[in-house]
């Protein structure tokens, strides 16, 4: 679900402050979809989660991570 890839030029890179910005806006991207996955995920109910096949304690240990952890 996360897009890395930039429709760049590779004979023209992007100047070091670019890169920083776009790695910043990835990394903010990142994070949104742990967020959203994450609060989709816990609002599943205990039917859904054994058609995927997810214990509800895996469901809330991972619901616990903060949005920054993978």
């Amino acid at each position: 679900m996360t897009a890395r890839a930039l429709p760049r030029a590779p004979s023209s890179p992007l100047p070091p402050l670019s890169r920083l910005l776009v790695d910043v806006a990835l990394m903010l991207a990142d994070w949104d979809a742990h967020r959203r996955s994450r609060r989709a995920l816990g609002r599943l109910d205990a039917h859904l989660l054994r058609d995927i096949g997810l214990s509800p304690d895996h469901v809330q240990a991972e619901c616990a991570k903060p949005f920054w952890r993978d």
